[in-house]
């Protein structure tokens, strides 16, 4: 499914109701604020679209909005037409953003595509790039997954029941450690919440999926 950027802000402004047009407005006017954005669950149930929290480097809270879905990669975009791209809530590309992460390799392999089958030591290994300070870096990261038990989270209104899994990520050079966690939802397999580091070890990322996309 492809959503052009601009019908979706058509969608957004003519198909809401009243109380749903004054979640967009309170989208635009505080996105950028100095508190976190919060949406009443009600509300977010009542958008027909796709929707998530997002934390960046730990900044503000945002609220953002999927506006496109191709070949199961989805496509973020912010107010300011920033974009993140996901696989299974995996980040594997960002635009527009002070830093960004460039490329992933070996994508296919990525054991949270198929997380319903992720098995404590499974491993992944991709050459990534990304900027830091501005500046181009790249590196061979090393994972290995474990589990760390499981977790009845609330979102927008609904207990979902997730696995959570670690990943521990390795780089020579850099030489550096870090771990991303993933909150998989038991039933679907779909990463409902994250966090992961968008390069080596820095600059952190944080989402908690809304309201899924249909698989």
């Amino acid at each position: 499914m492809r959503i052009p950027l601009f019908l979706l802000a058509c969608l957004l402004l003519q198909g809401c109701t009243h109380s749903q047009q004054s979640v967009v407005d309170t989208v635009q006017s505080t996105i950028y604020g100095p508190k976190d954005i919060v949406i009443p669950d009600q509300q977010i149930q009542a958008l027909p679209y796709t929707t998530m929290y997002l934390r960046i480097n730990d900044g503000q809270r945002i609220f953002v909005v999927l506006g496109y879905l191709e070949n199961g990669q989805r496509k973020w975009l912010t107010q300011d037409r920033a974009m993140l791209v996901t696989q299974n809530g995996r980040l594997i590309k960002t635009v527009k953003l002070p830093d960004n992460l460039l490329d992933v390799s070996n994508q296919q392999q990525d054991p949270l595509l198929n997380a319903r089958q992720l098995k404590n030591g499974s491993t992944w290994t991709r050459s990534i790039g990304w900027t830091e300070d501005e500046r181009y870096r790249s590196a061979t990261v090393v994972s290995r997954f474990a589990p760390g038990g499981e977790e009845v989270l609330t979102i927008a209104g609904k207990r979902v029941r997730c696995l959570i899994w670690h990943e521990f990520a390795h780089t020579d050079s850099p030489s550096r450690d870090w771990q991303n966690t993933f909150w998989v939802d038991a039933v679907t397999g779909q990463v409902r919440q994250g966090r992961q580091m968008l390069g080596a070890g820095v600059l952190p990322i944080e989402f908690t999926i809304l309201k899924p996309a249909t698989l």
